[in-house]
């Protein structure tokens, strides 16, 4: 197993935009791991098409519009943020720095942002919301055994995690190839902290014939009478991530949802998958303008979150770039990379003519196709 190289005590002098950090990130984090990290399922047609929709929008401008009172706040789930740009949750950030989620929470707190933990995160929830900010949430991935899902939500409630995310799109679980490729395996110091306390439920015992997918790992996937139990089980806003399709939005809200994240995992999922962005506009009609969208996967720019809030959603959450900053910088590179997409977002709100986040709507969106003569 590779090592990485230690994280700097100042924000080196090449970043320059938030998307600086990913074409250094391979200065600091080991071969393997930088595969593991950057990777995405199969051929990776997905993780690539998240970057090609970003690619292919425009933004429409409109001239002599008055921004002097311009800011970039939102009410989200009851709650008044100060920017719409959330940090995603990611499994193992120990792989990236010694600290981890803690340093993530810390950045995310002085940066006045809100942020989502992993349940697969190298430290535990409890731990992580001592360092964190008022504006934390707790991703969930339902467990083999009721009891072991419920102590987690209890654990969350008792540190103040304001939001549930229930991820239901990865019951299935693969090392990407470019990580088999890379040589990558997890670390035996890096764990998944929350989950050390709850013993393994073995696998199911298969018979001639059967499959190890079908009968075998998806034996213990969730299903919709699970999410109806939960829902019945906290007092937390829960909000569910990988939604892709119109149907699936409008089940979710009519079984009581408070709001959905667009998402693909980032093209960690299924290869092959619609690009989020894509997908988010047909979501946004299923379930109304007042439901509450966030949307993932393929954000690197200010410019990317503006083109997300035009498409449809309230706000977004950024993964590999966090980890990335976390690699270079720790605490303060995930701080100062916040920083950086919220600016971003600033300049090109006020260069379209947006003093507001309800001000950026499709209309700010050029077509190209659609207007060639």
């Amino acid at each position: 197993m590779q090592e990485n190289r230690p994280p700097l005590t100042a924000i080196p002098a090449e970043i320059r935009c938030a998307q600086d950090y990913e074409a250094i990130a391979g200065h600091f984090l080991a071969a393997d791991r930088l595969a593991y990290i950057a990777g995405g399922c199969g051929q990776e047609t997905t993780l690539a098409a998240n970057r090609a929709v970003f690619a292919d929008l425009r933004i429409w401008p409109r001239l002599l519009r008055d921004v002097g009172q311009g800011h970039t706040a939102l009410e989200l789930f009851g709650r008044r943020l100060a920017h719409p740009i959330l940090l995603a949750p990611l499994a193992y950030q120990t792989l990236a720095h010694p600290r981890g989620e803690i340093d993530v929470a810390r950045g995310a707190a002085a940066s006045d942002s809100g942020f989502v933990l992993s349940t697969l995160a190298g430290r535990t929830l409890e731990e992580v919301a001592a360092q964190a900010g008022e504006e934390r949430w707790f991703q969930l991935y339902f467990q083999a055994e009721r009891r072991h899902t419920l102590d987690l939500v209890r654990r969350a409630e008792a540190a103040g995690y304001r939001v549930l995310v229930v991820t239901l799109d990865t019951a299935i679980k693969l090392p990407s190839l470019r990580a088999q490729r890379a040589g990558f395996t997890l670390p035996a110091a890096v764990v998944a902290a929350n989950l050390a306390d709850y013993p393994e439920v073995a696998p199911p015992v298969l018979t001639r014939g059967q499959s190890r997918v079908f009968q075998g790992v998806m034996a213990q996937a969730p299903g919709w009478a699970d999410l109806d139990w939960l829902l019945g089980e906290t007092r937390l806003s829960v909000v569910v991530k990988g939604v892709l399709h119109p149907e699936d939005a409008r089940q979710l809200k009519a079984r009581g949802v408070a709001g959905l994240i667009v998402s693909n995992h980032g093209g960690r999922s299924l290869d092959g998958a619609p690009a989020s962005l894509a997908a988010l506009p047909a979501i946004r009609a299923a379930v109304g303008d007042a439901y509450p969208l966030l949307l993932d996967s393929g954000i690197r720019s200010g410019g990317d979150v503006f083109k997300a809030l035009a498409s449809g959603a309230d706000a977004v959450l950024v993964g590999r770039l966090q980890t990335y900053a976390l690699a270079v910088a720790g605490a303060l590179g995930v701080a100062h990379l916040l920083r950086l997409l919220r600016e971003e977002l600033e300049v090109c709100m006020a260069q379209a003519g947006c003093a507001t986040l309800a001000d950026i709507g499709a209309a700010m969106i050029f077509k190209e196709r659609e207007t060639r003569c």
